[in-house]
């Protein structure tokens, strides 16, 4: 019998600079199995990456599709760049195909922020997700649509060479959560000037280190709410082509 879009049990993989985290969906995005992780190997090459997938999954449950969250700018599911895991490994090196021919099953690979969007915002208006982990991710969605990847991690941001190496996971090492927290406040009056958002939601490792006030229309989401947007990956009618528009 034919599996029919609503009967879809998708394999949905967030992967991290620190840790590779899979889980299985329905076609609602409800959880089948409680989500496990794996630590990002090193070097975390194509290779080595998609063999621990296969080592994190192999006693999961039967999956029908696979939907992928990659640090870094995905285009029709080859990857452009991969700051946190190595570009010189990743560039131009189509995961979705090599992914799907190693598990047996079709893929869809998108930006983790992308993904991680899909899965927590409520479809109304200009909404941003950004993430908060060993980078900083960004993904911008209008009335629930994926808008163009913009890779604004690595905007410059004072005197910083980008985003990521202001706010990122090295920086708040390096500095402490005190001063981190006051670089984050700095982060998010640019973002409202340069967005002007409905509404900003706030994933990845290091929200939860966040100690000042958020606005009414800010809010921490968490990484197995990001996950969910695995499902709602096969809803759309095709895969979504990302476009750079700012990209350095």
């Amino acid at each position: 019998m034919k599996t029919t879009p609503d009967q879809l049990k998708i394999l949905s993989i967030d992967i991290g600079g620190s840790h590779i985290k899979a889980t299985i969906l329905n076609s609602k995005g409800e959880l089948l199995k409680n989500y496990e992780k794996v630590v990002t190997p090193i070097p975390a090459s194509p290779e080595n990456v998609i063999k621990s997938i296969k080592t994190l999954v192999k006693d999961f449950p039967e999956f029908d599709k696979i939907s992928v969250g990659f640090p870094g700018y995905v285009k029709n599911g080859v990857i452009k760049t991969a700051p946190n895991l190595g570009t010189d490994l990743w560039k131009d090196y189509d995961f979705a195909k090599n992914l799907g021919a190693a598990l047996g099953k079709e893929a869809r690979v998108v930006n983790d922020a992308d993904m991680q969007g899909l899965g927590v915002v409520n479809g109304k208006g200009l909404e941003l997700v950004i993430t908060l982990g060993t980078g900083f991710g960004t993904a911008v969605l209008l009335d629930g649509n994926l808008l163009p990847h913009l890779e604004f991690s690595h905007q410059p941001f004072g005197k910083s060479a980008s985003y990521d190496k202001y706010i990122g996971e090295a920086a708040l090492e390096k500095e402490g959560v005190k001063k981190w927290n006051k670089r984050m406040q700095k982060v998010f009056e640019v973002l409202k000037t340069v967005f002007n958002y409905d509404y900003l939601y706030i994933g990845g490792g290091n929200s939860d280190k966040l100690s000042f006030k958020l606005d009414k229309n800010m809010k921490i989401v968490s990484n197995a709410d990001g996950i969910k947007g695995g499902s709602r990956l096969w809803k759309l009618e095709e895969a979504p082509k990302e476009q750079p528009l700012l990209t350095q």
